[in-house]
């Protein structure tokens, strides 16, 4: 109502992860659309930047000395190598981002989740499942650009990852693309209504 103050929110870190192949990026763009708050933070990366690629919008492009600088001195939420690059998530601008009550997603792997559960007091954890090993490799191979050696590679990752689910908070399996985002678009909801997330909330109704 009108003459009331605006009350204070503490965003929601929201981390998905999932075997390749699984749908997640396909759940992850469909929750981004109904829901426009939520931020992808911009990584770091010593790699170089690709046709099109902006510093500051895709990746903050750094050369390695400036990249061990923030990691050694505990300015990365999580980092990775890749491939001989290094990537990694700065962790003042994702909690500047939280304390600002915006929403904060990570797509990002087992590794990448437990880094960030070290870093952050608290996010909600999702892991994707495939209906069944089965079903994941049916549907790695219906996308054509797997060969014989690369699709061992991704089922054998599947498998480690599959072993580590009991890290996360919520299991989704993805066998029916509609009933999984609901759960994905659940949890998000629910997750909003947690007391951390809306700190004074009593005392400003007390005071109403």
């Amino acid at each position: 109502m009108d003459g009331e103050p605006e009350r204070s929110r503490q965003g929601i870190l929201l981390v998905i992860s999932a075997p390749s192949g699984t749908g997640k990026s396909t759940l992850i763009n469909r929750l981004r659309v109904e829901f426009p708050r939520l931020a992808f933070s911009v990584s770091y990366t010593t790699r170089a930047p690709r046709a099109g690629e902006l510093n500051g919008r895709e990746y903050h492009f750094v050369d390695s000395e400036t990249f061990n600088g923030l990691r050694d001195s505990g300015k990365l939420a999580e980092w990775a190598e890749v491939h001989g690059n290094f990537y990694g998530t700065s962790r003042p601008a994702v909690q500047a981002m939280l304390d600002q009550g915006r929403d904060v997603l990570f797509d990002i792997d087992v590794q990448g989740s437990r880094q960030l559960r070290q870093a952050f007091a608290q996010g909600a954890f999702i892991f994707l499942f495939p209906p069944s090993m089965r079903v994941l490799e049916q549907r790695l191979r219906g996308r054509g650009t797997e060969t014989e050696e690369s699709l061992a590679k991704r089922m054998a990752n599947a498998r480690r990852e599959l072993e580590q689910a009991d890290f996360f908070d919520y299991w989704i399996v993805n066998d029916d693309l509609d009933r999984a985002y609901q759960n994905l678009r659940g949890v998000y909801q629910a997750e909003g209504l947690r007391k951390s997330c809306n700190p004074g909330l009593v005392e400003q109704i007390l005071a109403g």
